[in-house]
C-alpha cells in the first residue's frame, strides 16, 4: 500500500516539477475566493452565515499557506510538496462535497463542484485526480453520515455526474494531447539543435584534426628510449604552431556553443565590461585569426582601411561577429572559386562585401530571426540573429543588402564615440588600474632603446616603479639583486630571448622573483603567443605596438590573476578552512582527501542542519562545499538559509557538489546563493581551483605530491576501460587506495542489492534514491564504466519519473559491477603488491 502512494505521489511531484509556481497561484486564488464567496452569500435572502465558517476559514488559511512559500522557514521547504496534496485534498474535493451534501445540492452546490472539478484538474495529473475524488467524496460522505441524523444524497447532484466525468476525461484527454504536442515540439527543436551544433562544430574538430596530423609529421618516429632523432629549434616552433591552431579551432568550437546557448537562452551581453576598441584593429584580429579551410580562403579575403575609428563594446563578442560573417560569405567559395571577400573599414561602419550568389529579396526581411538559415544545410540559423544582438548591445545596428547572383553585402553601424566620453573611460581605466599598480615595482626588459622610452610614457602616470633591462642577461642581473611585482618582457632579443628569460626565471635562478608576474610583449599572433607563452610560464602577453590602456589592463589582469607559477610543491588551499557537507560518507571521505591534500583543514558533517550547526558555533570557515540531495535539508535549501541569516557567515564562498549538472540544476543553485558547481565524482585539478578562485587564494596547477610514485605493471586493457585510473592513482599518492575501495567496493555491492530490491518492488522512488548513491560512489571509487552507465539510466529516470525502457538494463547492470569489482580488486592488489616491493 506504501509502495503504492509513493508511485502516486511521485507522479503528482513530477507535475509539478517544472514550469509556473501554479500551487502558489492557487494558493492565493483560493484564499481570495473562499472568502469572497462567503461575503456573496449575504446578498441572498435570508441566508445561513455560519453554517460552514469553520471548514471554510481552515481551507482559507491552508491556501494561505500554499500561496506563501517564499515565507515558509528553510527547514519546511521540503515538505512544501506534501503539504500542497494535503491542501488540495482537503480544499477541493472534500469540502466542497461536505458543503454540497450539507445544503442538500442546489445549483449553487452544482456550479461549485464544476469549478473545483476544472481546477483539480488543471492542477493534478489524472492519476491523482481520480485518487482525490475518490477520497476526498469518501471523507466528506463519512463526516456526513456520522454527522447528520437524516443523511439524504442530493439527486440533482448525482444527476450531473455524466458532466462531471465528461470533464474529467477530456479536460485530461486535452492536456495529454497538449503535453505530447509540447513533447513533440521540443524534441524536434532539440534534434535540429543538437544537429546543427553537430554541424558546426564539424569544421574546428576537422581543425584540430588537421593541427595534430601535421604535429605528428613534425615528430620523430618511435624508437629506443635514449636513440630517439632529436627535434631540432624549427620543427619546435612548427609544433608550437600547429598546437596554437589546433587550440584556436578548439576555442572556436566552444565559442559556437556559447553563441548558440546565449542566443537561445537570450542571455544578455555584459555591458559593464565594455571599452573602447579601434575598428580596424579588430576586423585585422578577426581576419588573422579566423580558421579558413585552406590557403585559397584565406586569399580571398582582404581589408580595407578607409578612416579607423572607435566604438564601444566587446571585443570578443564582436570578433565572433566578424567570424560569422566570414563563415557565411566564404560558403561558397567551392562552388564559385572566384569569390572574394571585402571587409572594408570607414564613416563609422563596417562592411563584409562578396561577390557570391546572394540572398532573395523575399528572405531580407526575416535574415535577423533566430533559427533562419538560407541555402545552408545543417546551419543553426542562430548566427545572424546573435550578430543583431551584439550589434545593438553596441547601441549600432547591423543590416543586409544583397543583389542574387552579384554580391551581398553586410553593414555594421556604430554609433560615433564622443571624445568626452572617450577620455572618461581612459580615466576610468587608468584609475582602476593605479589602484592595483600603483607602488608596485615593474622591470622593463626590451633591447629597443626607443621601446622603453615609448613603454615608460604610457606608464608614467600608474604610479609605478619603473626599472630597464636592454637584454636578457641584464634582466637576469637585476631580478638576481631586486625584488620586482612584475616583469614586461619582449620576446624577440638578441642572445638570450624572452622565452629563455622566462624558463631560467621559473627554474629558480633568480630565487627572490621566482614567481614574478611576467608579461610578454610580442609581435606574434595571438592564438600562437598565448600557447607559448603560458607554456613559459608567464602570466599574459600584450601586442607589440600596442596602445596605452591595452598595455595597462593587461599588467593589471596579470597582478590580479592568480601566478600560473605558484611552487612545484606547492599547497594551493593552505591555511584555509572548508565545511564539508555529503550524507554520503564515501563521497565526503575522497573530497576532504584532496583538500586536505592541498593544505586545507576540513570539517565533515553529513547534512544541511549540521552544516547551520557548524557555522551557528561560531568556527571561522574560508568556504562550505555541499552535496545538493542531502536527506532533511538540502543544499539549496541550506543554502537559502546561510544566505538570509545576516550573520557574519551569510556570504561565505558556497560551491554545490552534485552528480546532476543540467541547466536547470546550475540555475538553481545560482538562484540559492551559491557560487559555484562541482560535478561528481570531483577530480582534484577542478577542486582547487574552484575552492582557490572563491577563496582568493593563489594558485598553481596541481603538482603531485613529494611522494614516491610506486612501479607498477601495465593495465590490462579492459581495466583502462572499466576504471578511472588517474582517480585511483590520486588516492595511491595519499595513501588512501587500499582504505578507499575496502570501504567502496561493499557498498557497491549492496546498492546493487537494494537496486534489485526496488526493481523486485517496482518501487520507483527507492529506485532513483538508490541509483543516486550508487552514482556518487562508483564515480569516487573510480569505477568509471559503471558510473557512465549509472548516470545514463539515473538521469532519464530522475528528470521523467519512469523506470527505463529495456528490460535487461538491470542485468547488464549486475554484469558491469560484477567487472568492476574484479577490476578495482585486482588493480589494489597489484599496487599494493608495488608499494611492498618498493618498501
Amino acid at each position: 500500500m506504501t509502495g503504492w502512494f509513493s508511485r502516486l505521489f511521485a507522479h503528482y511531484e513530477a507535475y509539478h516539477a517544472y514550469g509556473p509556481p501554479r500551487l502558489k497561484y492557487m494558493g492565493y486564488l483560493g484564499a481570495v475566493t473562499y472568502i469572497a464567496f462567503f461575503f456573496l452569500r449575504f446578498t441572498r435572502k435570508n441566508p445561513d452565515l455560519w453554517d460552514d465558517l469553520p471548514f471554510r476559514a481552515v481551507a482559507v488559511l491552508l491556501f494561505l499557506g500554499l500561496g506563501l512559500k517564499e515565507f515558509w522557514p528553510a527547514r519546511l521547504k521540503p515538505y512544501y510538496i506534501r503539504y500542497s496534496y494535503l491542501v488540495l485534498l482537503y480544499c477541493l474535493p472534500t469540502f466542497t462535497i461536505l458543503v454540497a451534501l450539507e445544503r442538500g445540492g442546489g445549483v449553487p452546490a452544482i456550479s461549485n463542484a464544476f469549478i473545483v472539478l476544472c481546477f483539480l484538474v488543471m492542477l493534478t495529473d489524472w492519476r491523482n485526480t481520480l485518487a482525490m475524488l475518490a477520497v476526498g467524496t469518501a471523507l466528506a460522505a463519512g463526516y456526513y453520515a456520522l454527522t447528520v441524523d437524516d443523511p439524504r444524497l442530493p439527486l440533482d447532484l448525482i444527476a450531473q455526474l455524466p458532466a462531471y466525468t465528461l470533464i474529467v476525461i477530456g479536460g485530461n484527454l486535452f492536456k495529454f494531447s497538449t503535453e505530447q504536442i509540447d513533447a513533440e515540439r521540443k524534441l524536434r527543436a532539440t534534434q535540429a539543435l543538437a544537429g546543427s551544433i553537430a554541424h558546426e562544430l564539424r569544421h574546428p574538430l576537422a581543425q584540430v584534426r588537421h593541427s595534430l596530423e601535421r604535429m605528428q609529421k613534425v615528430l620523430p618516429a618511435p624508437g629506443v628510449p635514449g636513440q630517439l632523432a632529436a627535434v631540432g629549434p624549427a620543427e619546435v616552433d612548427t609544433l608550437y604552431r600547429h598546437l596554437a591552431h589546433g587550440e584556436q579551432a578548439v576555442q572556436r568550437g566552444l565559442q559556437v556553443i556559447s553563441m548558440t546557448l546565449d542566443e537561445v537562452s537570450a542571455k544578455p551581453l555584459d555591458t559593464v565590461s565594455f571599452s573602447y576598441l579601434s575598428a580596424a584593429e579588430v576586423v585585422r584580429k578577426a581576419v588573422d585569426e579566423y580558421g579558413y579551410d585552406g590557403d585559397d580562403a584565406r586569399a580571398a579575403v582582404s581589408v580595407k582601411v578607409d578612416e579607423d575609428f572607435q566604438f564601444l563594446g566587446d571585443e570578443t563578442a564582436y570578433l565572433f561577429v566578424l567570424f560569422n560573417l566570414i563563415k557565411n560569405a566564404l560558403y561558397y567559395l567551392r562552388l564559385h572559386p572566384g569569390t572574394a571577400v571585402t571587409i572594408t573599414v570607414g564613416g563609422q561602419q563596417v562592411t563584409v562585401r562578396d561577390n557570391g550568389p546572394g540572398i532573395a529579396p523575399e528572405v531580407l526581411p526575416t535574415l535577423f530571426e533566430p533559427f533562419r538559415s538560407v541555402g545552408k544545410s545543417g546551419g543553426t540559423g542562430l548566427g545572424l540573429a546573435y550578430c543583431q544582438r551584439v550589434m545593438k548591445a553596441f547601441g549600432g545596428e547591423i543590416r543586409c543588402h544583397s543583389q542574387p547572383g552579384a554580391f551581398t553585402e553586410f553593414t555594421m553601424q556604430f554609433p560615433p564615440a564622443g571624445e568626452q566620453a572617450r577620455e572618461e573611460h581612459r580615466q576610468q581605466v587608468l584609475d582602476s588600474a593605479r589602484a592595483v599598480l600603483a607602488d608596485k615595482r615593474l622591470l622593463v626588459v626590451e633591447d629597443d632603446a626607443a621601446q622603453r622610452v615609448t613603454t615608460r610614457h604610457k606608464l608614467r602616470s600608474l604610479g609605478l616603479v619603473i626599472d630597464e633591462a636592454a637584454d636578457g642577461q641584464r634582466a637576469l642581473e637585476m631580478l638576481s639583486r631586486h625584488a620586482y611585482d612584475l616583469v614586461l618582457l619582449d620576446l624577440n632579443m638578441p642572445v638570450l630571448d624572452g622565452y629563455q628569460v622566462a624558463q631560467k626565471v621559473r627554474q629558480g635562478q633568480v630565487p627572490a622573483n621566482r614567481y614574478v608576474r611576467i608579461v610578454a610583449h610580442t609581435s606574434e599572433p595571438a592564438h600562437l603567443a598565448r600557447v607559448k607563452t603560458q607554456r613559459s610560464g608567464m602570466d599574459g602577453f600584450v601586442a607589440k605596438p600596442s596602445a596605452q590602456l591595452p598595455l595597462v589592463q593587461a599588467l593589471q589582469r596579470a597582478l590580479e590573476r592568480r601566478s600560473t607559477a605558484s611552487p612545484a610543491g606547492g599547497r594551493p588551499l593552505a591555511a584555509r578552512s572548508v565545511l564539508l557537507a555529503d550524507d554520503s560518507a564515501y563521497n565526503r571521505r575522497a573530497v576532504a582527501a584532496y583538500l586536505r591534500d592541498a593544505g586545507a583543514s576540513v570539517v565533515e558533517v553529513d547534512h544541511g542542519e549540521a552544516v547551520l550547526a557548524a557555522l551557528r558555533a561560531g568556527a571561522a570557515f574560508d568556504a562550505v562545499l555541499m552535496d545538493l540531495n542531502m536527506p532533511g535539508l538540502g543544499g539549496l535549501d541550506t543554502s537559502r538559509a546561510i544566505r538570509a541569516s545576516h550573520e557574519a557567515w551569510s556570504t561565505l564562498p558556497i560551491i554545490a557538489l552534485t552528480a546532476h549538472s543540467d541547466s536547470p540544476a546550475v540555475q538553481g543553485a545560482r538562484d540559492a546563493g551559491m557560487n559555484g558547481f562541482l560535478v561528481k565524482p570531483v577530480e582534484a585539478a577542478q577542486l582547487y581551483e574552484v575552492v582557490a578562485e572563491l577563496t582568493a587564494v593563489p594558485r598553481g596547477p596541481v603538482a603531485p605530491s613529494p611522494l614516491a610514485q610506486p612501479t607498477v605493471p601495465p593495465s590490462p586493457p579492459d581495466e583502462e576501460a572499466l576504471l578511472n585510473l588517474a582517480r585511483l592513482e590520486s588516492y595511491q599518492r595519499l595513501g588512501l587506495l587500499e582504505e578507499l575501495l575496502a570501504d567502496y567496493l561493499p557498498e557497491i555491492a549492496r546498492l546493487m542489492g537494494a537496486l534489485e530490491q526496488a526493481v523486485a518492488a517496482q518501487d520507483l522512488p527507492r529506485a532513483q534514491d538508490t541509483l543516486h548513491s550508487l552514482l556518487g560512489m562508483s564515480g569516487e571509487a573510480g569505477a568509471l564504466a559503471l558510473y557512465q552507465w549509472v548516470r545514463g539510466v539515473y538521469v532519464p529516470v530522475l528528470e521523467e519519473g519512469r523506470w527505463p525502457p529495456a528490460d535487461e538494463w538491470l542485468p547488464k547492470a549486475q554484469a558491469l559491477a560484477v567487472r568492476t569489482e574484479q577490476a578495482l580488486r585486482e588493480y589494489g592488489a597489484r599496487h599494493s603488491g608495488a608499494r611492498a616491493t618498493e618498501g
